[in-house]
């Protein structure tokens, strides 16, 4: 929405604005800020919305928007509408223009400061002062201009601000709710569904879910028996009795028909017109404006995932046993609403209820419903952007911080409980040094219907292998599990003397599925953990450990003479590190051969053009300045030869290596923020621009001086 008249508030600060109804910036009474979930690791205000009017429950949930004239007595879902009709009008003048950039997916309102709101002239008056091409520079530039002012003011910068009392998260929350999975459309009459060679009409819900399953006929899940029987035997609930007395095998079923359709339809997609790719992305772009953004204390914050997830068939990692079983569609009527008291509830879509409205400040979740294949409980949070989890963020990379000067200490505890008469002390010293040493997670105990996963204090004694002597090294314990994700983890580490005959006394009189740590689990752990520091976990050891990781080896590889390309180079290996210490792999891909491939053709191709230019300056000998010329342009060849190198070695290296995920959740990011300040590295060279906005509050705290 556009700032009205500001008045008399030149003197105070944005975040100590308030907007009156009639246009008047004043200071705010209270400023407070959120805390966010209890951690286990160690403004202006916008306006309120309006209820939205009976008349919508006549229209489509998506277009349940009430058009009013007047800005201060419009219903918030109206506001909604007008600035998503706004921002279009926008765009399209932009592409006219020729001035949109690649940054205008996201939504922005329209704000401008004082001074220019005095200028401010509309377009018609700029027409008849100002030549025709004069009027197309000014439209062209305005934009990227106010684009820029705009994201300085939008960024809410509450690590300034003072802290809520503990457990409360928000004081006002208001949202829109979900946006639900469309309805099942049927399949048109030319696409049948074949049962041993007859074609059969299914009823909509059979249909719908045969269709899940065509969709993943090419897939290699549909080759797995586990996935076959859980589907046919889901599928079996949603068909009629005549369905079930007809449908008996999975193995007479052809959903041939039905997958081709669906192939044609993608195909179709494909094929689409600019114009019409357009309208489908300017009609996700006014889901985004009406359900994306929600309102924390009068803060507009983005929200992670609106979008309900559609039915479809569960797929697990690994060798899930579940996999293939029926994802059912959310309904209003399974959902919580949490959210501010008042009239500021969202809406049901029309004839629908919520299974219950909320108004809890301790969380930070805004709606709630639990999935029914693994019964977990799936919540709608805002994005890492927001303060919400910004929050989490800072007060995770404090704690693991605070670690810092307490794990001498700790590591002398459990090193000297190797030795304790209780065995259960053992098991726990043991665990804890396998935890602190190679980053291992926790572990909880698993259901048998779940996937066979396992961290360090579900480790059975299958799971590894002493070694009095391996590869010239004493005491090695091999280690060979499937972690998080099913991921395979697989290692010799040489361990402490002590740990090794530990070992060997729990594995007594045990078979290989017994628990190695028989008398531990990850809750005792963690009680245990308390006691040693506030806030300190299992996961609060593997943060530190990868940041403190991540600190050493970038002072270790860091040369500050290198070239940028080098210093990314060691920022990557540095960062290698820590992913290799938290098992972050992943399969080579598969288009890794094409690219490597391709990276030596054009190194190929750089290497005879410094040839060529190399022999061109030996013949320029007689002419000094052709000769000046040409060496200019071999140092330029060169250094793009060497970048090229410098990139063939990093992917190379990275293949089976996943370096986004210690980078996203387990480095402190003002390590990366001052090494970039420190060596001269622009910052969007190491972080995306998820990154950058997930860690504002990094890259604004931190400078070239900080250290882990």
């Amino acid at each position: 929405m556009m700032p009205k008249t500001v008045e008399n508030g030149d003197d105070i600060p944005w975040s100590q604005r308030v907007e009156s109804s009639n246009g008047v910036i004043k200071p705010k009474k209270e400023e407070m800020s959120d805390e966010d979930d209890n951690v286990p690791w160690s403004a202006r205000v916008q306006p309120k919305p309006e209820p939205m009017s009976d008349d919508d429950d006549e229209k489509p949930w998506s277009q349940r928007v009430k058009k009013e004239e007047s800005d201060d007595d419009v219903s918030w879902g109206a506001r909604v509408k007008k600035e998503v009709k706004e921002e279009k009008k926008t765009k399209t003048k932009r592409r006219k223009t020729g001035s949109d950039s690649e940054d205008e997916d996201e939504y922005v309102p329209e704000k401008k400061p004082k001074k220019e709101q005095k200028e401010k002239t509309s377009t018609k008056e700029i027409a008849k002062k100002t030549p025709k091409k004069e009027v197309k520079t000014e439209e062209k530039a305005t934009p990227k201009k106010k684009k820029k002012q705009e994201e300085e003011e939008d960024v809410w910068k509450w690590w300034e601000e003072e802290k809520k009392e503990d457990g409360v998260k928000w004081n006002s929350l208001v949202h829109f709710g979900p946006m639900f999975a469309p309805a099942y459309d049927v399949l048109p009459r030319n696409v049948r569904f074949y049962y041993d060679g007859k074609a059969m009409v299914l009823s909509p819900a059979a249909e719908e879910v045969a269709t899940f399953y065509a969709k993943m006929l090419d897939h290699e899940y549909t080759s797995k028996q586990v996935f076959r029987e859980n589907f046919f035997k889901d599928w079996r609930k949603e068909m009629t009795s005549a369905e079930k007395e007809t449908i008996t095998k999975l193995e007479k079923c052809n959903f041939i028909e039905i997958a081709e359709h669906f192939k044609k339809l993608t195909e179709e997609r494909k094929a689409m017109s600019k114009e019409e790719k357009l309208k489908i992305k300017e009609q996700k772009e006014a889901e985004v404006k009406q359900y994306g953004w929600a309102w924390i204390d009068n803060h507009k914050q983005k929200i992670g995932n609106f979008r309900i997830e559609p039915p479809g068939l569960f797929r697990g990692r690994g060798e899930h046993p579940k996999m293939g079983k029926l994802k059912r569609r959310v309904m209003p009527e399974d959902v919580i609403i949490n959210c501010s008291k008042g009239e500021t509830i969202p809406k049901p879509p029309p004839g629908h209820k919520w299974k219950e409205v909320r108004h809890d400040n301790t969380v930070s979740w805004l709606c709630s419903w639990t999935e029914n294949v693994l019964g977990l409980n799936k919540y709608m949070m805002f994005n890492p952007s927001s303060k919400i989890k910004g929050e989490k963020d800072y007060e995770k990379f404090e704690t693991a911080r605070r670690l810092k000067g307490k794990v001498a200490e700790i590591r002398e505890q459990y090193t000297a409980d190797w030795k304790s008469k209780e065995m259960r002390i053992r098991q726990r010293a043991v665990a804890l040094y396998f935890i602190d040493k190679l980053a291992l997670r926790a572990g909880n105990e698993k259901d048998d219907d779940t996937a066979d996963t396992v961290g360090c204090c579900s480790l059975r004694c299958e799971h590894i292998t002493l070694h009095e002597e391996l590869d010239g090294k004493q005491f090695v314990v091999g280690f060979d599990f499937l972690g998080k994700d099913s991921i395979r983890y697989e290692n010799n580490v040489p361990v402490d003397k002590r740990v090794f005959k530990n070992l060997k006394l729990f594995m007594e009189n045990k078979d290989g599925n017994d628990d190695l740590f028989d008398r531990l689990d990850t809750s005792s752990l963690n009680q245990h953990l308390q006691s040693l520091m506030t806030g300190l976990t299992v996961k609060v050891f593997r943060t530190y450990n990868a940041s403190i990781t991540l600190q050493q080896q970038l002072d270790k590889l860091t040369k500050p003479k290198d070239s940028i390309h080098d210093k990314i180079l060691a920022y990557n290996r540095a960062n290698r590190q820590v992913a290799i210490l938290c098992n972050h792999q992943r399969a080579v891909p598969k288009t890794h051969e094409k690219s490597m491939e391709n990276l030596e053709n054009k190194i190929k191709e750089k290497k005879k053009e410094l040839r060529e230019v190399k022999d061109q300056y030996e013949r320029a000998k007689s002419n000094p300045k052709e000769k000046e010329k040409l060496k200019k342009r071999y140092e330029r060849v060169k250094e793009q030869l060497k970048k090229l190198k410098i990139q063939r070695t990093d992917k190379d290296e990275n293949k089976q290596i996943a370096l986004g995920t210690s980078k996203l959740n387990y480095l402190d990011p003002r390590i990366t923020v001052a090494w970039c300040k420190k060596n001269d590295v622009p910052l969007e060279k190491i972080f995306s621009k998820t990154h950058r906005e997930k860690f504002r509050w990094a890259i604004d705290m931190a400078d070239e001086n900080y250290v882990f």
